[in-house]
């Protein structure tokens, strides 16, 4: 029976996708380098292990939304699920390379669209965790199937730069924000009725507005705890 180990020894962005993707290098082996392996129907979680890295003050701020300020971090600092993905393997006896396509997303509304664009340089830990089916010939040459266990995991550091290059990549100098239908018919006739030409004009007229607003609300606050 087939005992596979898995390692990821790489990660780049696919430069010609529908969609945002980044594709892992995954390296397969089989503790038996003589059984012939017919295919591997190869489930994958991607997890990403937030607890194990150190954030920046700049980060930490970023990360408000998700986990709360810093000081609360020891209660909500958790690893967060990225994603599943399935993969095909081919025939190999031994070991094999293959590459793991990983869809990614540039919408903020996700936790870890907004994780990945909080960081700011070094690498983020995730974790990988196999399952799946391998099919292979036993020794009278007779095809066999096995369940692979959740045990099967796979450790990497994706590097903060390759993420970035590739969101700049498929959306230059772009970020996504998606908003309520509501909130966006009254952004809409806003931007018609100021005859702005585009939706940077719209915001841009708004955020001074906003800033000031917020500092205004800020220092009655204060003033009201005094």
């Amino acid at each position: 029976m087939p005992d596979l180990s898995f390692q990821i020894t790489g990660a780049a962005a696919l430069p010609h996708a529908a969609a945002p993707t980044l594709l892992f290098n995954l390296r397969i082996d089989n503790a038996s380098a003589t059984e012939q392996i017919q295919s591997i129907l190869l489930q994958c979680q991607i997890r990403l292990e937030t607890t194990r890295r150190r954030y920046t003050a700049a980060e930490q701020h970023q990360l408000r939304d998700l986990f709360g300020p810093a000081d609360q971090w020891s209660r909500s600092l958790r690893s967060l699920l990225w994603t599943n993905t399935t993969l095909f393997v081919p025939a190999f006896t031994g070991g094999t390379a293959v590459d793991m396509p990983v869809a990614c997303t540039f919408d903020f509304n996700v936790a870890a669209t907004k994780y990945f664009a909080a960081q700011e340089q070094g690498e983020i830990p995730v974790l990988a965790l196999f399952s799946g089916s391998v099919f292979y010939r036993d020794n009278g040459g007779f095809l066999q199937v096995a369940q692979i266990s959740w045990e099967k995991e796979a450790g990497y550091g994706v590097p903060v730069k390759v993420w970035k290059e590739m969101m700049q990549l498929y959306y230059p100098d772009s970020a996504w924000l998606c908003l309520r239908r509501d909130t966006f018919d009254r952004l809409h006739r806003y931007k018609i009725d100021s005859g702005l030409p585009t939706w940077e004009a719209a915001l841009e007229s708004l955020l001074p507005g906003a800033a000031a607003a917020a500092g205004k609300n800020a220092i009655e606050g204060a003033a009201g705890d005094t």
